[in-house]
């Protein structure tokens, strides 16, 4: 393809990382290699990914290709949508209000607490015996 015409971004969240190139098209997705139903199992999962493009009106002019690794599948649709949502913002920089609005370039600051030395996880304590 040609460099004018392929918008790359990445996407985080939680431990998941989406390197997200899109190209104009027909609205094909490839997700390491597969179709989007057969990489993301659960509608909701596919809805959350979609919703960038919905919201802006691209669904059908762009074709999605992503490189996604690490965490859980939940992780991976937050991280690909924030890839997305990077990608068309380079793509069609008057979509920046619209976007930032509906709170799809906001990376996700959430991420798994550390244990803790002396108890069982991060919060939870071990049994307590008074004797």
């Amino acid at each position: 393809m040609e460099a004018a015409n392929k918008y790359s971004a990445l996407g985080r969240r939680k431990e998941s990382v989406a390197r997200v190139e899109i190209i104009p098209g027909k609205g094909g997705f490839t997700i390491n290699g597969r179709p989007i139903e057969r990489y993301f199992l659960r509608e909701t999962d596919r809805i959350v990914v979609k919703q960038p493009l919905a919201a802006t009106g691209n669904s059908d002019k762009f074709d999605i290709i992503a490189k996604i690794s690490g965490g859980g599948l939940t992780g991976q649709a937050g991280a690909l949508r924030l890839g997305i949502s990077r990608a068309l913002l380079i793509a069609e920089p008057g979509l920046k209000d619209l976007l930032r609005k509906q709170g799809y370039l906001t990376r996700d600051p959430r991420a798994k607490e550390r244990k803790k030395y002396g108890q069982k996880g991060a919060r939870k304590r071990f049994q307590w015996t008074k004797r």
